[in-house]
C-alpha cells in the first residue's frame, strides 16, 4: 500500500455530500480516509486514525450538518451548562443524571466519577448519578442486549431518581438510535414538571432511528422531533454535531466517545466555573474550553511513533493467539477498563485477548454495586488480580502497558514495573508528564530502563488550565491512544475487511440491521436475501423454518450471543453458495477473517 499522505486527506469531505452513502446516517457510514484501513501498516494506521480525529473540529460546510464549534451547539452547550450551575447552587432534591449504552453509559459512569470527585474537593455533596444499560457489569463487559429495552430505560432511570423533585437528564446515544435511551428520554418529556431532558448524539435529527420500539408507540425519532419543539422554549435541549463517519464504520466508541467526552465536559467545567470560582458561563469561555481538546488531539498525535510502535506490538501478542493487559492508576486506568471491555463486541476478541486491571480494584472504581469479582474472572480488576491470575502465565509474547501519570506515585508504578519484568521483557509505558517537573527524574529513569518503550507525554505549564482542565487532557489523550492500540491492533490481526467490523457480534437490533447492510454491501445481494444467510448462519441451519422466521430480532440477537464468525459464516454462503458447515470448514482453514473473505470477493 502506497503511504498514507496525512496533507491530502486532512479535510477530505467526501461522506458530507448527499450522494454517498445515502441511504446511511452519519454514524454508520464509511469513511473515505480508512477504505484501505485493513492493508495500512501500523504507522499507516495511526496516521489515518488521527485524520479521522481531526475531522471532529472540522466546519460543516453543508446545511444539514453542525460542526461540534458551530455557533448553535456551543450556544446549547451554555444553556445547559447554565442548568447544571443551579442545581450546583441549590443542589436539594435536585439531581443531574448521564445515561447511555455500551461506551457512552461507560462514559457517563468516567464523567460522573470525576465530578462528583471535584465536589468533595471543595466540600460538597455528589449530585450526578450515572446509569448503564445491562448495570455496572456491562461498565466490564459487552452486555448489548439491555440496549434494546426502553421500559428498562425507564425503570432504571426512575430508580435512580426516586424521591428527587428537579432532575437534569443527560441521555447519550451517538447515532441517536438506542431504545434504552429513547424510553427514558420519552418519560422526561411526559415528566416535565421534574425532568428537564437534554440529548446528546452524532446524527442530524431527520437521521435518528425511525422503526418502532419495542412495546413503545414512539421512535427515536419522534422524541427526537418532539425534543427539537420544546428546545424553543428551553424545556429541552438536543446537542447533536457531527463528527463525521467513524474510521471503522459504525465503531462509534472511538470518535463518538471522544465527542461525548469534551461536550459533557465543556457543560460541566463551565458550570463548576461559575458556581465555585465565580467565572461566568460565556460563548467564549465554552469555546476556549473546547480548543483545549483540539490542542490535546495535535499534542497526543505528534507521538504517532511511539503510539505505532504499541500498535504493532499488541498486534504480534493478538496474532500468536496472547494478550494484551492495561495496568493503570487513577482513571486512566478506567480509560484502560473501558478500552478493553470494547474489543470484545467491536472485533468479536475473547475477553482474555485484551484486559485492562485498576490499581485498587473496585476501590478505586467506586461504582454503585461494586464489588463485582463473584461473577467470575472477568470482573477481575485489581493489579492484586493481576498478579495473582495473569501474572503467572505471562511470557514474551504477551504485551503489557503501564498507564500513568506524574501525579501518581511513581514508585508504586516501578514496583509493578520489576514484577512484570521478571515475566516478560514486552513492557511498555504510557506516561503523562508536564513539562518542567523533575519531582520523579530518578523513578522515570528507572522506567526508561524496565520498559521496551516508553510513550512519555510532556505537557507545557500553561497557566489558563486548571488542574482538573489539564487531567481531562490527560484522559482524552489516554483514550486516544489506547483506541488506537486496540482498534490497530484488530486491523492488523485481521479483524477488518477495507474499513468495516466484518467480525463484529450480532448481540442487539443495532448491530443485526448492521450486519445486514455490510452483507448487503459486500455481496451486493438483496436484504431479503442477506437477512436469510445471515439467520441460517446464527441458527447454523441450511434452510429456515417457520419456528425461526417468526421470531423477532430479540430471539435472534439472543441466539447470536452464542456463536461466532456469524458475519463471515454468511458472507462466504451467501459468495459462493456453500452451506453453512461448509463455509465454517473454509473459515476453520483460514482463520484471519479478512484473508477469507477476499479469497471470495477477490
Amino acid at each position: 500500500m502506497a503511504e498514507f499522505n496525512l496533507d491530502n486527506f486532512s479535510t477530505d469531505r467526501e461522506w458530507e455530500s448527499p450522494d454517498y452513502e445515502p441511504s446511511l446516517p452519519v454514524s454508520e457510514k464509511s469513511n473515505p480516509l480508512t477504505r484501505d484501513i485493513d492493508r495500512a501498516s501500523a504507522n499507516q494506521i495511526v496516521k489515518m486514525l488521527q485524520a479521522c480525529d481531526a475531522q471532529i473540529f472540522q466546519e460543516r460546510t453543508g446545511p444539514a450538518y453542525l460542526g461540534l464549534l458551530s455557533n448553535q451547539i456551543i450556544k446549547t452547550i451554555m444553556e445547559v451548562s447554565k442548568r447544571v450551575e443551579l442545581i450546583l447552587k441549590d443542589p436539594q432534591d435536585s439531581l443531574i443524571v448521564l445515561s447511555g449504552c455500551g461506551t457512552s453509559g461507560r462514559l457517563a459512569f468516567l464523567i460522573t466519577s470525576g465530578f462528583n470527585r471535584a465536589l468533595s474537593e471543595v466540600n460538597q455533596s455528589s449530585v450526578y448519578s450515572y446509569i448503564i444499560a445491562g448495570g455496572d457489569r456491562a461498565l466490564l463487559s459487552s452486555q448489548e442486549a439491555p440496549e434494546d429495552d426502553p421500559k428498562q430505560g425507564v425503570l432504571s432511570l426512575q430508580k435512580v431518581c426516586k424521591g428527587k423533585k428537579r432532575v437534569l437528564f443527560i441521555g447519550i446515544s451517538c447515532g441517536l438510535s438506542a431504545p434504552f435511551v429513547a424510553g427514558q428520554l420519552d418519560f422526561c418529556l411526559r415528566h416535565l414538571d421534574i425532568y428537564t431532558p437534554v440529548l446528546v448524539g452524532f446524527n442530524p435529527a431527520h437521521q435518528a432511528r425511525g422503526e418502532p420500539l419495542p412495546g413503545c408507540t414512539f421512535t427515536f425519532r419522534s422524541v427526537v422531533q418532539k425534543m427539537e419543539e420544546l428546545a424553543e422554549s428551553q424545556e429541552a435541549f438536543v446537542i447533536n454535531p457531527t463528527v463525521g463517519p467513524e474510521a471503522i464504520s459504525g465503531s462509534s466508541r472511538m470518535k463518538g466517545g471522544t465527542a461525548t467526552k469534551i461536550l459533557l465536559e465543556a457543560i460541566l467545567s463551565a458550570a463548576h466555573a461559575a458556581t465555585f470560582s465565580q467565572t461566568p458561563v460565556t460563548y467564549n469561555g465554552i469555546l476556549q474550553h473546547m480548543r483545549v481538546y483540539e490542542q490535546t488531539v495535535d499534542v497526543t498525535y505528534s507521538h504517532s511513533e511511539g503510539i505505532s510502535a504499541l500498535v504493532e506490538a499488541a498486534a504480534q501478542s493478538l496474532r500468536c493467539g496472547r494478550r494484551v493487559c492495561y495496568l493503570g492508576w487513577g482513571s486512566l486506568a478506567l480509560l484502560g477498563l473501558i478500552d478493553a471491555s470494547e474489543c470484545n463486541p467491536t472485533f468479536g476478541a475473547d475477553f482474555e485477548d485484551v484486559r485492562g486491571f485498576v490499581s485498587t480494584g473496585y476501590r478505586e472504581l467506586n461504582n454503585t454495586e461494586y464489588p463485582l469479582t463473584s461473577l467470575g474472572h472477568e470482573f477481575c480488576i485489581a493489579h492484586e488480580d493481576f498478579l495473582h491470575l495473569v501474572h503467572p502465565h505471562l511470557t514474551d509474547r504477551d504485551t503489557v502497558l503501564l498507564i500513568y501519570t506524574s501525579a501518581d506515585d511513581v514508585s508504586k508504578v516501578v514496583q509493578l514495573a520489576r514484577r512484570v519484568k521478571e515475566k516478560t521483557s514486552n513492557l511498555h509505558a504510557v506516561c503523562h508528564w508536564i513539562d518542567g517537573d523533575v519531582a520523579h527524574a530518578v523513578e522515570q529513569d528507572d522506567m526508561s530502563r524496565l520498559c521496551f518503550s516508553a510513550l512519555n507525554i510532556t505537557w507545557l505549564q500553561e497557566a489558563p488550565i486548571s488542574g482538573n482542565l489539564r487531567h481531562m487532557q490527560w484522559e482524552l489523550s489516554t483514550k486516544l491512544v489506547l483506541n488506537a492500540v486496540s482498534t490497530g491492533a484488530h486491523v492488523l490481526r485481521g479483524k477488518i475487511y477495507q474499513n468495516h467490523m466484518i467480525d463484529v457480534q450480532v448481540t442487539n437490533s443495532k448491530l443485526y440491521g448492521r450486519a445486514t447492510r455490510l452483507l448487503q454491501k459486500l455481496s451486493h445481494q438483496s436484504e431479503m436475501l442477506c437477512e436469510e444467510a445471515l439467520l441460517k448462519a446464527i441458527y447454523q441451519v441450511d434452510m429456515l423454518t417457520l419456528d425461526i422466521t417468526s421470531c423477532d430480532i430479540t430471539t435472534h440477537t439472543l441466539v447470536a450471543r452464542k456463536r461466532t464468525k456469524v458475519v463471515p459464516l454468511a458472507l462466504v454462503s451467501l459468495l459462493t453458495g456453500w452451506s453453512i458447515v461448509e463455509a465454517e470448514t473454509h473459515l476453520e482453514r483460514q482463520p484471519v477473517v479478512r484473508e477469507a473473505v477476499k479469497i471470495w470477493l477477490s
